[in-house]
């Protein structure tokens, strides 16, 4: 949807269709890493959950289940979040804010999930990878945002804009 768009709406409503939609993402995510760590291990089975998780919960299909529920609200989260871009913030605004909601939502849930060590190695590994990724997304984003001003710059510079 457009920012033009959403404006329009009630803020309530468009925090709810990107938490929704972030929740939906999330889940699809978390069944995508579960696959992938699967494979990586290669002996041919599946691995949805950590065997810490299936111990916690007395058995696979209610860890399988938690861990469902939890991804989708860890991609709500992330979904919510995201509504900081639309705010007229300075970007180091906008990115400080939206990292602080991300970490602080997500790590409770990593924690009970079980996605990381219980000790503060694993601790600081989860936070060292969750930085590397956040910076490697939003180094790519700002990356795309500036090559298409400069091609609109472009486009503009050599007349192929709308004449007045």
């Amino acid at each position: 949807m457009s920012t033009q768009a959403e404006h329009r709406r009630p803020i309530g409503k468009i925090l709810f269709a990107r938490c929704f939609t972030g929740a939906l993402i999330g889940v699809a995510i978390s069944t995508l890493i579960t696959v992938t760590v699967s494979a990586i291990y290669g002996d041919g089975y599946y691995y949805p959950v950590t065997q810490e998780l299936i111990e916690e919960c007395g058995g696979e299909l209610n860890a399988v289940i938690r861990q469902t529920l939890f991804s989708l609200l860890y991609g709500a989260a992330f979904g919510g979040a995201g509504l900081v871009w639309s705010l007229d913030w300075s970007l180091l605004r906008q990115t400080l804010v939206h990292l602080f909601v991300c970490s602080v939502a997500t790590f409770p849930i990593a924690w009970l999930m079980h996605w990381m060590a219980h000790t503060t190695a694993g601790v600081l590994t989860y936070f060292g990878i969750f930085f590397a990724i956040y910076a490697g997304i939003w180094f790519s984003l700002a990356f795309s945002a500036r090559r298409n001003v400069e091609k609109m710059n472009q486009k503009l510079g050599s007349g192929a804009g709308p004449e007045h």
